[in-house]
């Protein structure tokens, strides 16, 4: 984010929106799955699982910064 780019944020809102969902999501497969694991060590698809929770988790910071560097000064 090189620059002040007040409308990018504007327009961004929706997929902001559409990520905190998704992040929203991505945070209770990660609670699930972190119980799951400390319950049961041996299943090994569960840290794949608590991963992928992790990228949804992130995915608000990744959409808007991505949306506002495709916006020219």
């Amino acid at each position: 984010m090189a620059g002040c780019r007040p409308l990018a944020y504007v327009l961004s809102l929706p997929f902001a929106l559409l990520s905190l969902i998704l992040s929203l999501i991505g945070a209770v497969v990660w609670c699930i799955g972190s119980i799951f694991s400390c319950l049961c060590p041996c299943c090994a698809c569960l840290a794949t699982l608590v991963s992928l929770a992790m990228d949804l988790i992130h995915a608000p910071v990744k959409v808007i910064q991505w949306f506002i560097d495709l916006i020219p000064c």
